[in-house]
């Protein structure tokens, strides 16, 4: 990063004093008469020339619209532990296992701060008419789901991937693929993640 001169470094501070202060960036004329600058034209010249070096970030047509390079935050990384596959046809038995971590962008994702999600290899076709393909890493979230909601769930004792449906009051688990039934539970359905997020690999 080239180095400032003495009076961008102060407007560089002044910049950031007013912020942490007030939460505010002061305006080209704030800082115009801070510095006892002959017109608005020569504080906007200094954040230009801040701009050019990388230490800050203008927004064109608004009088604030300045952000300190140094304060932009990263888009927030998480790391989704991978446990194992799930079935996308009939459930099946299995047992969790730990295939280590996928890292995503949380905002992307919609993972909102102190959520709890997992990740699961899909296996089979019985979700192919809802996107959801075999071989493709699903992510969910430990929450209560809404109807229409794609799951994971364990239905009488065996785990699979379908869409979460209320009939007349009671639940069960629709496929999205004609060629695969719809489970409706015996004993128990328990939802064990909703997916918020779909990762697939390109395949030629």
């Amino acid at each position: 990063m080239p180095a400032l001169t003495h009076r961008q470094q102060q407007i560089l501070d002044f910049i950031a004093e007013s912020v942490t202060q007030s939460g505010m960036v002061p305006s080209t004329r704030e800082i115009q008469q801070h510095f006892g600058f002959a017109s608005q034209t020569a504080a906007v010249n200094h954040l230009r020339a801040l701009e050019k070096k990388g230490v800050i970030q203008r927004s064109a047509g608004k009088a604030r619209a300045v952000a300190l390079t140094s304060h932009l935050e990263r888009e927030r990384i998480i790391d989704v532990p991978i446990y194992g596959q799930i079935a996308a046809g009939f459930a099946e038995t299995t047992e969790q296992e730990n295939d280590g971590v996928v890292s995503i962008d949380a905002a992307s994702a919609g993972v909102g701060k102190g959520k709890r999600v997992f990740a699961l290899k899909v296996r089979g076709e019985s979700m192919t008419g809802a996107g959801i393909n075999d071989g493709d890493l699903v992510i969910l979230e430990h929450r209560e789901p809404q109807p229409g909601a794609v799951v994971a769930a364990l239905i009488d004792g065996e785990t699979t991937l379908k869409r979460y449906v209320h009939q007349r009051g009671e639940p069960y688990l629709k496929a999205e693929n004609p060629r695969f039934p719809d489970l409706i539970p015996v004993r128990e359905l328990v939802i064990q993640g909703v997916m918020v997020a779909l990762i697939r690999k390109f395949r030629n």
